[in-house]
C-alpha cells in the first residue's frame, strides 16, 4: 500500500502539507490522503498517477469498450508550417469566391466554449492545398509529415481546444479543415449530437482528466480520447442527449449573434431584441439547467456512484496549480482573450458598417426578417445573417470610400447619424469625435483574432489627421487610390484653395479669427497636397489582392495611417516584404517581379502561389549510393 498526498488547488501549500503530514502520523482521516496499491493504477490506460480517483471509476476503463470502436474515431489534422502565410480571418477573403474549398473554415483549437464556437479563420487550400503541401515537402520531404488524415477534411465532426480547464468540445460544421491543435472526433452513425452531449458531461471530463493524470488545464490529446471508455447508449438516451445538445448549441449560438465578426451575427446588443428574444441571463440559466440533465444521463451511463458524483461535482472548475492558468493566458492558446464590448461602441460600429454597405439596417426596422437558424453541422455561410444580402440595395451607394468631411455627400459621421435615425436609436452628440479618436482602435481590437490583425475600415489621413478618407477593404481594387485622388482629395484641395484665396484677398482687413482660419487652411492645403502626392506615387504600382490578407495589403499605405500601434505593425510588415520574407504574396511580385520570378525557379511553393510553375526547375535527382561488396561476398 502506498500513501499519496494531494494538496493541489490550495494557495498555502506549505501549511496544508504540514497539516496533512500531522494527520497521517496521528492516524487521522484527511481528505487529502490516499492509500492505494500502485498496481491499481494500471486499470487506466498509460497508468497515470490518478491515485485520487476511486477504484470504481478506474475500473470503468476496463469495463467499457473504448471510444475508438464501432465506427467512432478521433483524428489530428494539419500543421500549416506558416500560419501567417496560409491563414486568414474569414472577413479578409472575398465572400463572392466561387469554391468554398479554396479558403475553407479552419478549426485551430480556440478557447473553452462547449457545444458551440464560431470559426474565425480560413485556410488557403487552393488546388487541394498544393502550395501548403509543397512547403511541407520542401521542409520534410513528404507532405504527409504535416498534413494528416486528409480524407477526414470537410466532414461534419466534433472539435475541441487542446488546452482548457474543462473538456469542451464543439460542433464542427461541414466543409471545414482541422489542425493539429483542433482535433476532431467522427462517427459513421451520424449521432454527432449524442456524442457531443456525452463529451461535454461532467462524467466524461472527469474520466478524461483521470486518464491524463491531471486536472488543471491539461492537454486533451487525441490519443487518450481514442482510449476513453464509451458507454452503451439506448435509443431513448441517445435521443435525449441529442436533443439537449442541440438546444445547448442553439442557445450558445444566440449569445454569439451580437458579435460583429461572427458568422452568426445579426444585430448589435442594443438592437438585438428586434430580431427575436434575446435575454443572456435567462439563456445562461437555461444552459445550466440543461447541462444538469446531461450530466445526470452521463452519470447513469457510466454507473457513477453517488459518492463519485459528489466528488466530480466538487472538482468541476478546479485548477490543480494556481500558476497554470497564468501560463495558459500568457500563451494565448490559439485565441485572443475575449474583451467585453461596450454596447454603445458596438452600436456605433454597426452603424458604420451599415453606412459602408456591410450590414443590413432592415433587420432593425422589421423590413427584413432574420433567416432561420442553421443546423449545427451545416457549412458556415459566406456572410452572417446581419450582413447585407447579395443584390440588396445598400444604405448609401459609394465607391468604397467615405470621408470625414462635414457637408460632403459621403461624410461618414452624417451617414452613421442617418443610420441611427432610421432605426430609431439615439444619436450621440460626440459621434464625429468618436469616429476621429476612438473608432479605429476599437475596430482594430475587435477585428483581431488568433494573432491576426485584420481591420476592414481603413482611415487614411493627412499628417495632422485633419482630413481622413475611410477606405472599405472589401471594396478595395487597383482603382481605389485613383478614386481617392480624383473624387475626394483634389476637389477638397480646390475647395480649400478657394477659401485661402478669399481670405488672402481681404489683406489687412482680416480679423483675428480670419487670421487663425487663414493659417489653418494654408496648413490643410499643404497637407492635402502632400496626401495627394503620396497617393499618386502609390497608385501607379498598387495592385491589392484580398488573398494576401489585410496586413500585407495595407502595408504600402502605412504612411497614411495615424494610429501608432497599427502603423508600427505595417512598418514591420513592409520591411519584411522588402527583405523577401513574404515573396509568396501577390503584392510582392507586383513590387519586386524579377526577384520573385527568380525565386520561383528554385522554390516550387512560390511558383504555385504565383501561377508560375512553368518557371520552376526540378533539381536533378541525387545519384543513388551503391554498396560495395567485400571480398567475403558481404556488403559494406
Amino acid at each position: 500500500m502506498t500513501t499519496f498526498l494531494r494538496i493541489l488547488g490550495v494557495k498555502d501549500k506549505a501549511s496544508a502539507l504540514m497539516a496533512t503530514c500531522m494527520d497521517l502520523r496521528a492516524g487521522q482521516s484527511d481528505e487529502r490522503l490516499f492509500e492505494i496499491e500502485p498496481k491499481e493504477l494500471q486499470a487506466v490506460p498509460g497508468t497515470p498517477f490518478s491515485y485520487w480517483v476511486s477504484r470504481a471509476v478506474r475500473e470503468t476503463f476496463q469495463r467499457l469498450p473504448s471510444f475508438e470502436s464501432s465506427g467512432r474515431t478521433a483524428k489530428v489534422g494539419l500543421a500549416t508550417a506558416d500560419d501567417f502565410r496560409f491563414l486568414r480571418t474569414w472577413w479578409e477573403i472575398d465572400s463572392t469566391r466561387g469554391s468554398v474549398h479554396e479558403f475553407p473554415s479552419f478549426a485551430k483549437g480556440g478557447s473553452h466554449s462547449p457545444y458551440y464556437s464560431d470559426l474565425s479563420l480560413v485556410l488557403n487550400w487552393k488546388e487541394a492545398g498544393a502550395e501548403l503541401k509543397q512547403t511541407v515537402i520542401a521542409q520534410h520531404g513528404n507532405a504527409g509529415k504535416r498534413v494528416y488524415n486528409e480524407e477526414y477534411y470537410f466532414r461534419p465532426a466534433i472539435t475541441w481546444p487542446l488546452r482548457a480547464h474543462k473538456f469542451s468540445p464543439q460542433a464542427l460544421p461541414a466543409e471545414c479543415i482541422f489542425s493539429v491543435r483542433g482535433y476532431t472526433a467522427h462517427t459513421e452513425n451520424g449521432d454527432h449530437l449524442g456524442i457531443l452531449g456525452i463529451f461535454n458531461s461532467a462524467a466524461f471530463d472527469y474520466l478524461f482528466k483521470s486518464a491524463l493524470g491531471r486536472f488543471g488545464y491539461p492537454e486533451f490529446i487525441v490519443g487518450i480520447l481514442q482510449l476513453m471508455p464509451w458507454p452503451t447508449v439506448t435509443g431513448a438516451q441517445l435521443n435525449q442527449l441529442s436533443d439537449h445538445a442541440r438546444v445547448m448549441w442553439s442557445k450558445k449560438r444566440i449569445l454569439d449573434t451580437t458579435a460583429e465578426v461572427s458568422h452568426a451575427f445579426t444585430l448589435p446588443t442594443l438592437l438585438r431584441n428586434r430580431a427575436g428574444h434575446y435575454d443572456p441571463p435567462a439563456i445562461g440559466a437555461e444552459l445550466a439547467h440543461i447541462q444538469t440533465k446531461i450530466d445526470a444521463i452521463a452519470f447513469d451511463l457510466y454507473g457513477f456512484s453517488e459518492a463519485d458524483r459528489a466528488i466530480v461535482q466538487a472538482s468541476q472548475g478546479a485548477i490543480s496549480d494556481s500558476n497554470e492558468e497564468a501560463v495558459i493566458v500568457a500563451e494565448g492558446d490559439d485565441e485572443d482573450s475575449a474583451v467585453p464590448v461596450d454596447h454603445t461602441d458596438g452600436l456605433l460600429s454597426w452603424a458604420v458598417g451599415v453606412a459602408f454597405g456591410r450590414f443590413d439596417w432592415r433587420l432593425a426596422t422589421g423590413e427584413r426578417a432574420a433567416p432561420p437558424e442553421p443546423e449545427p453541422f451545416d457549412a458556415l455561410p459566406p456572410k452572417s445573417p446581419g450582413m447585407l444580402p447579395d443584390g440588396a440595395a445598400p444604405f448609401h451607394p459609394h465607391a468604397g470610400i467615405l470621408v470625414d468631411d462635414a457637408g460632403h455627400l459621403h461624410d461618414l459621421a452624417h451617414l452613421a447619424e442617418e443610420v441611427l435615425v432610421r432605426v430609431d436609436s439615439p444619436v450621440p452628440a460626440d459621434l464625429r469625435r468618436w469616429l476621429q479618436k476612438d473608432f479605429f482602435p476599437f475596430h482594430l481590437q475587435r477585428y483581431s483574432k488568433s494573432r491576426r490583425k485584420a481591420p476592414i475600415y481603413w482611415p487614411l489621413s493627412t499628417v495632422s489627421g485633419g482630413y481622413t478618407l475611410w477606405v472599405y477593404y472589401p471594396s478595395l481594387s487597383h482603382q481605389t487610390l485613383y478614386t481617392a485622388i480624383n473624387d475626394f482629395v483634389e476637389p477638397k484641395l480646390k475647395q480649400v484653395g478657394d477659401d485661402v484665396a478669399g481670405l488672402r484677398s481681404k489683406g489687412n482687413a482680416r480679423t483675428r479669427d480670419d487670421e487663425k482660419q487663414f493659417e489653418a487652411l494654408q496648413t490643410l492645403a499643404q497637407e492635402l497636397s502632400d496626401m495627394r502626392d503620396t497617393l499618386q506615387v502609390l497608385a501607379h504600382t498598387y495592385q491589392p489582392n484580398h488573398d494576401d490578407g489585410v496586413q500585407i495589403t495595407s502595408a504600402p499605405l502605412r504612411a497614411l495611417f495615424r494610429h501608432k500601434p497599427w502603423q508600427k505593425v505595417l512598418n514591420e510588415t513592409w520591411t519584411k516584404l522588402q527583405k523577401g520574407d513574404y515573396d509568396w504574396a501577390h503584392l510582392a511580385i507586383a513590387y519586386w517581379p524579377e526577384r520573385v520570378r527568380e525565386k520561383c525557379k528554385t522554390d516550387k511553393s512560390l511558383a504555385i502561389a504565383h501561377g508560375l510553375e512553368d518557371l520552376y526547375i526540378e533539381p536533378e535527382a541525387a545519384p543513388k549510393k551503391t554498396r560495395r561488396k567485400t571480398k567475403a561476398g558481404g556488403e559494406e
